[in-house]
């Protein structure tokens, strides 16, 4: 250990969160508020009083099975949930690493506005991931797979849960996949991120494009992004901590932690557009956290940030990129480049100077 045990005590001293049965009550059934549910009252409250056993016994995993052969501690009872995302993950894992199977390229859109829901409107984003689509198909050496966090927005039950910063505790406490959700006893559930891991993993190149939010990307991107945050680093058995024993997951990132790079190797493009400011930095900072999590860029025409409709009305911005023919093009060719990258990347072609350097410093 290089400090003492009383610097890697876990501190406390936080306000308690926790409801009392009246305050948890109230809350629960404010998912009950429209009067279609009236003639099944009684039926809710019962269903209530057991959420509520539930949420004051702390079940976040009610059902568990023994982890078996492979982990640290063959005895220790994991969530079936986790198991299953981890299933996933390892599935995934083996279409990526197939040497025959078709290269795969996640598209991603990042944008949260849809004529789905409020705003009534498509977005330019989802244009900008359709012309990529296209240029792919065209290209002819990937398929494509995309994934629309707009429908954080319009789609019933779409849930991605914030990060809880268990890495920030210590290395070993995040794990990979990640398993602070599902956690029934406070109703987060149905988190789309078990489903998100496998697309990242099977990946061989992945391509953002998103707008920019107050000079940063949109909410829902962020929230993917910091959730993957165990991809880079997660410790991949829960059983060696004992599910979130904080002590115990300091004494193992202080005896040493390999810090291991679950998505390591794969490329990427960014495509970030703006109306006024900051598209730049937003390019920049999502190339950064994809560098540093092992990821490379495809090329020099990978990444791109422009403007729509620069300071003019919103109202008309869709015209405004109509007009725009030549970011059209732009955003084809950063696709291409990335289906050009993945392709010579599995034919060996594709040389990443200093990849098989050890970072002295991997935090």
């Amino acid at each position: 250990m290089t400090t003492g045990d009383e610097d890697s005590e876990p501190r406390h001293g936080m306000p308690s969160p926790r409801l009392s049965h009246e305050e948890f009550r109230a809350r629960y059934l404010q998912q009950f508020f429209d009067p279609l549910f009236d003639p099944l009252r009684a039926e809710i409250d019962r269903i209530t009083e057991i959420a509520w056993q539930a949420y004051d016994g702390s079940r976040k995993s009610p059902v568990t099975r023994k982890a078996g052969a492979g982990f640290a501690d063959p005895d220790y009872d994991l969530s079936v949930d986790w198991l299953a995302a981890r299933a996933a993950i390892e599935t995934a894992q083996r279409r990526h690493d197939e040497v025959h199977a078709p290269l795969r390229v996640l598209l991603i859109n990042g944008s949260p506005r849809s004529e789905h829901t409020c705003p009534g409107e498509m977005s330019k984003i989802w244009r900008l991931v359709e012309i990529a689509r296209g240029a792919i198909a065209r290209d002819g050496r990937c398929e494509t797979e995309i994934l629309d966090l707009s429908r954080l927005a319009s789609e019933h039950g779409r849930r991605i849960h914030p990060c809880k910063a268990c890495f920030s505790t210590a290395a070993a406490l995040c794990h990979w996949p990640c398993s602070c959700y599902p956690n029934h006893s406070l109703g987060q559930t149905s988190d789309w991120m078990n489903d998100i891991y496998p697309m990242w993993v099977a990946a061989h190149g992945v391509m953002i494009i998103t707008p920019v939010h107050w000079y940063q990307v949109s909410s829902p991107l962020k929230l993917m992004m910091d959730r993957l945050v165990c991809a880079d680093g997660g410790n991949p058995d829960p059983t060696r901590t004992h599910g979130k024993d904080a002590a115990k997951a300091k004494r193992i990132e202080l005896a040493g932690w390999d810090y291991p790079r679950h998505l390591a190797g794969r490329l990427f493009a960014v495509v970030a557009h703006g109306d006024a400011e900051g598209a730049e930095n937003v390019r920049r900072a999502l190339a950064d956290w994809m560098s540093s999590i092992g990821m490379h860029a495809a090329g020099s025409k990978a990444e791109l940030d422009r403007y729509v409709g620069y300071w003019k009305p919103y109202a008309t911005s869709h015209a405004d990129l109509d007009a725009d023919v030549a970011l059209q093009q732009e955003v084809a060719n950063v696709a291409t480049t990335l289906a050009q990258a993945v392709t010579a990347q599995r034919q060996g072609a594709l040389v990443s100077a200093g990849e098989q350097l050890k970072d002295p410093r991997q935090k």
